[in-house]
């Protein structure tokens, strides 16, 4: 789905209705803004009451230990170093 829409004076955008109905976004919500080179990624930003409920109801465990800070690092220098 693409919607155009113009940049008010004061740098503002409104999310079209059927978009915010579509990600479930509504007023009082966060929302995450990524740029990757030239384009914009909005998601509906993470509840964190329900992450961490999610999270929690994961029936298995984990085989083996994650290494979380490797990963990120992994990703930071593959989107910012490497590019």
């Amino acid at each position: 789905m693409r919607i155009k829409r113009r940049i008010g004076p004061k740098g503002q955008i409104v999310i079209p209705k059927i978009i915010r109905e579509a990600l479930g976004i509504h007023p009082g919500d966060e929302i995450i803004m990524e740029v990757r080179e030239k384009e914009i990624l909005m998601r509906p930003g993470l509840d964190p009451e329900k992450f961490v409920e999610d999270f929690c109801s994961t029936e298995r465990k984990l085989a083996r230990k994650i290494d979380v800070e490797k990963i990120l690092e992994e990703e930071v220098e593959e989107r910012f170093v490497l590019h």
